[in-house]
């Protein structure tokens, strides 16, 4: 079984991050860098199914020269190798043009399955898994929460509103993560010191054929923050009566809502 993982580098969530001073990009001096969480969920399902099935697991990600630390931390997790596509054009690409990026590399790469998170942290566009299937003309199920794979078909469950359903599809296929799929592990100490014996494949674009393929459809206007809140107001009174008396007249005279 061979699987392929599809992993972004993202700041942590506890992480302060500002607007630069251009208004458009974002300040990550000082950021820590950690895999998108549900990407985490990505590498343990193929780790889990290659203890069970056999076979490897490689780690693909497009992004600046520091994803690099994302990758050796899934292969301390206990991935076989990774693939980083690092070229200075990815930073600006949108969602739609690193699915490319990362179809354009599986194109010459040898896989049975492909897990991605649902989505990533930082940007939220739930778009790249499933635009990479689309590219690849493949299968894709998302939001699963459990998986079998026997007979070169793959049974998943995956979440809808209100419930789950059940689909089935043959291999290859894309399926992207949701929580409760399973509990990430930590890496161990012997991971960590053998993942640095690990082989991480840098290519650029010109590498893999997409030399052009750093040209957004979507651009960013302006950022800024949301709007700071009013500070709340305390409603005193001498009785539970008196209080709601007051409460009404502030509604009506100060927030004109009644």
């Amino acid at each position: 079984m061979e699987i392929v993982v599809l992993l972004k580098q993202v700041p942590a969530t506890e992480s302060n991050i500002g607007i630069g001073d251009d208004g458009v990009s974002a300040k990550t001096d000082n950021v820590k860098w950690i895999i998108s969480p549900y990407d985490e969920f990505a590498v343990e399902e193929a780790i889990r199914i290659k203890e069970k099935q056999g076979g490897s697991v490689t780690i693909l990600s497009a992004g600046a020269e520091k994803a690099a630390d994302a990758i050796r931390t899934a292969l301390a997790m206990g991935a076989d190798k990774g693939v980083l596509i690092t070229d200075p054009a990815i930073q600006s690409c949108d969602g739609l043009g690193i699915a490319k990026i990362l179809a354009g590399a599986l194109k010459s790469m040898s896989y049975d399955l492909i897990i991605a998170g649902q989505r990533a942290v930082d940007d939220d566009n739930y778009l790249v898994g499933t635009a990479v299937a689309e590219f690849l003309n493949i299968p894709s199920i998302s939001f699963v929460v459990k998986q079998e794979i026997a007979d070169k078909k793959i049974r998943c469950q995956r979440t809808v509103e209100g419930g789950t359903v059940t689909v089935e599809s043959p291999l290859p296929i894309l399926f992207t993560t949701q929580r409760g799929l399973n509990e990430p592990r930590y890496a161990s100490m012997q991971g960590i010191m053998k993942a640095k014996k690990k082989p991480i494949d840098k290519k650029s674009l010109k590498d893999i054929g997409m030399a052009d393929a750093g040209k957004p459809l979507t651009k960013i206007i302006r950022l800024t923050f949301p709007p700071q809140r009013k500070a709340g107001q305390i409603i005193d009174g001498e009785s539970a009566q008196a209080k709601a008396a007051a409460l009404v007249k502030a509604l009506h005279e100060q927030a004109k809502v009644i």
